[in-house]
């Protein structure tokens, strides 16, 4: 059975990249993400993490852009890269992610332990 280390990492290698408008971060607000994904990441202490709630930012956001981008969670990666979570501003790979991978990863996200980024 593969474990979730190893299915975040399957994931992140089937999520297709795009670029994104230079300075947006529309997509950026609060997320949840796996135990396995938030353990990649910088601790960022508890007022941090209200301030950025408050403002419905997400504590890695800093004035230009993501802190955390090689590192960001599934969830993140997704946005764009299917009609489900579509870029404001339109967007978009050549191609959408897989539709049987993003299927996997739903999965994923309801089997997985999530918490607030």
């Amino acid at each position: 059975m593969i474990g979730n280390i190893q299915k975040v990492r399957f994931f992140r290698t089937r999520i297709p990249d795009f670029e994104c408008v230079p300075g947006c971060h529309d997509c950026c607000g609060p997320v949840t993400t796996s135990t396995v994904e938030m353990a990649r990441l910088p601790v960022k202490t508890e007022a941090e993490h209200a301030a950025a709630l408050a403002a419905l930012n997400c504590p890695h956001l800093g004035e230009c852009g993501c802190t955390v981008y090689a590192e960001r969670p599934l969830i993140c990666r997704l946005f764009g890269t299917t009609p489900r979570l579509p870029c404001p501003h339109g967007r978009r790979p050549e191609h959408y992610v897989d539709a049987e991978i993003e299927r996997q990863v739903f999965a994923y996200f309801e089997s997985a332990r999530h918490v607030l980024v």
